[in-house]
């Protein structure tokens, strides 16, 4: 006797189960044979070899030259750029695999900047904060501890932002950055709370005090229109982490992130306003937490390592489903 055929319903049932594991794969970090988590490629401009360090070309920008470096010492002098280097070690040890994580990123991303001949730049708005004059002995041992070592989602290095402190809860990209080219889903708005006791609170919360003149000015400088003499501003759309998404300026309304940057984002530390008041010919806001908000905490990073924590706990407590993975 030949074999049975299988009945409508056992190939329907079997199609439907076979859909569901492919569905429920693909959230999953994509794996090499062996389940190890697939490695990203260093970018092809910079890549000397699997497993061997890059070399980049670096613009130094107050010399007005490019030098080339090995990754790991321009990785030295972002870490001292963008954190303080007497924190704890660990802290810098999680800047630097967000800070190389963000230069592989951006590499494979555009191969070279623009009117550089250089992979990377020393000037801040160009690609990321850079001081070798701070670099000592604490970022040198952050950064070899951490060698080689990078964040990835489904095997692709991720957007590794990450701002100063995030005032208890952390945006989306769309939220902190209004970033929308592609899909984050490693960027969610966490509860960052837990951390704020360790936080000195002239860290924690703010005021900051413009003139009506220069609030008036702001407004038509993101939407080209006069909102007139001020008279009233108050927030009207807020985000998931609380965020004000839209301020309405008299009867003018304006994006909280592209208004904070034309106030003056040193002053106006974050768009997790709480207070607006119009007095003696001021505007005076008050709020909490510094920068945009995206990804890692610097702050919350050194709570952690006061508590303790390793650089890689604290690099994938501010990014979802990824893996940190080593690539030389």
């Amino acid at each position: 006797m030949g074999p049975r055929k299988k009945s409508s319903l056992a190939v329907f049932l079997t199609l439907f189960l076979s859909c569901i594991f492919i569905l429920a794969g693909c959230d999953q970090p994509q794996q090499k044979p062996g389940g190890q988590t697939a490695l990203p490629a260093i970018p092809g401009p910079i890549n000397k070899g699997a497993g061997v360090e890059p070399e980049l070309l670096v613009y130094l920008d107050d010399q007005k030259r490019v030098q080339s470096m090995p990754m790991e010492q321009y990785i030295q002098g972002v870490v001292a750029g963008e954190m303080e280097p007497d924190w704890p070690e660990n802290a810098l040890a999680a800047q630097a695999i967000l800070a190389r994580t963000f230069t592989l990123q951006k590499i494979a991303e555009n191969n070279t900047l623009e009117n550089r001949n250089a992979h990377a730049s020393t000037n801040e708005k160009e690609f990321q904060a850079y001081d070798a004059s701070k670099i000592n002995d604490r970022i040198k041992n952050a950064v070899e501890k951490t060698r080689g070592q990078v964040l990835v989602h489904n095997g692709n290095y991720i957007r590794a932002w990450f701002h100063a402190y995030s005032g208890g809860k952390t945006a989306t990209a769309q939220e902190g950055l209004d970033f929308t080219q592609e899909p984050t889903p490693y960027i969610q708005s966490i509860d960052d709370s837990s951390f704020d006791q360790g936080i000195p609170a002239e860290v924690r919360n703010w005021t900051a005090s413009f003139s009506l003149d220069r609030v008036r000015t702001a407004v038509r400088q993101v939407t080209g229109k006069d909102p007139g003499a001020v008279t009233s501003i108050e927030i009207v759309k807020r985000s998931e982490s609380g965020r004000a998404a839209t301020l309405r300026v008299n009867n003018t309304e304006v994006n909280g992130n592209d208004f904070r940057l034309a106030l003056d984002s040193t002053a106006l530390k974050s768009t997790l306003i709480t207070d607006i008041k119009i007095a003696n010919g001021k505007a005076v806001f008050q709020g909490k937490g510094y920068g945009h908000g995206v990804g890692m905490s610097q702050w919350g990073a050194r709570v952690m390592a006061e508590q303790g924590k390793k650089p890689e706990e604290i690099a994938l407590n501010y990014f979802r489903n990824c893996q940190v993975v080593k690539l030389w």
